[in-house]
């Protein structure tokens, strides 16, 4: 029972390693989770993360029930809203993340997926939001971000009812980018994660977070902020990097600088 993570080329890979219990998460997995995304966002070796579930039945049901509900928190808990902090609970991951969703994604799994930013899914996952079927809410960002990333009826629909919808509908909806074998899911989030450490680090970050807090700008102050952005990224060495293996017809080797 753990949270894995492992690295290599540039690529971090976050395992939910609870299968016995379908990769729910209780506070030690919770707090152990919160501590390998602040691994990822501060480790300058890291480009880009994965993260999936341990098996081949869930990518993770989110919290274990009977760890919370029943078990409330001291009410003085409600305002440490810095501690043990969460990709999908306002910590700040600029490298891009992507879910390898391996089977069941339930609840705060969920609320972490809509967190990611590239989405590969097994043809065998299925995805709802179950909370209001145990009298509690999609917290972590589940009912803040479903109604930017699905049309109103239908995320309205995955709120209210509690139901499942399966990859192919996952897909057609645009909750996923890709539904594929289970044989094949690593080597597709992989793929993706190659993909983007081919590119300059500084520019990707700055892609995601200019992307991200445009839904909070309007049109004239993200124009200004891209504007900014791209003339301090005009001076990093990645950007002459990226000039001179062009004019050399070579791959370029960026280095976050």
């Amino acid at each position: 029972m753990s949270i894995d993570l492992t690295t290599g080329n540039g690529i971090a890979t976050v395992t939910i390693n609870r299968p016995e219990r379908m990769n729910a998460m209780d506070h030690e997995h919770y707090r152990l989770l919160s501590e390998a995304w602040i691994q990822v966002r501060d480790d300058p070796s890291i480009r880009v993360a994965i993260v999936t579930g341990a098996g081949d039945r869930a990518f993770t049901a989110g919290a274990d029930i009977k760890s919370f509900v029943g078990h409330p928190a001291e009410l003085s808990e409600t305002w440490l809203t810095q501690r043990d902090p969460l990709l999908n609970r306002g910590l700040e991951v600029w490298k891009p993340i992507i879910a390898a969703v391996n089977g069941y994604c339930l609840g705060g799994g969920m609320t972490l997926l809509m967190a990611t930013d590239i989405r590969v899914a097994a043809d065998h996952a299925t995805f709802s939001f179950t909370e209001v079927k145990r009298g509690v809410i999609a917290a972590n960002g589940g009912t803040q971000r479903i109604m930017a990333q699905l049309p109103h009826v239908i995320a309205m629909e995955m709120l209210l009812t509690g139901g499942t919808i399966d990859a192919p509908t996952a897909a057609r909806w645009g909750l996923i980018n890709a539904m594929v074998p289970m044989d094949r899911l690593m080597d597709t989030a992989i793929g993706y994660a190659s993909r983007i450490t081919e590119n300059a680090p500084l520019a990707v970050q700055a892609s995601k977070e200019l992307a991200l807090r445009s839904r909070d700008m309007d049109l004239a102050t993200g124009l200004r902020a891209e504007q900014l952005t791209n003339r301090l990224l005009q001076f990093s060495e990645d950007a002459r990097e990226g000039v001179s293996a062009f004019r050399e017809k070579r791959p370029a080797q960026f280095q976050g600088r």
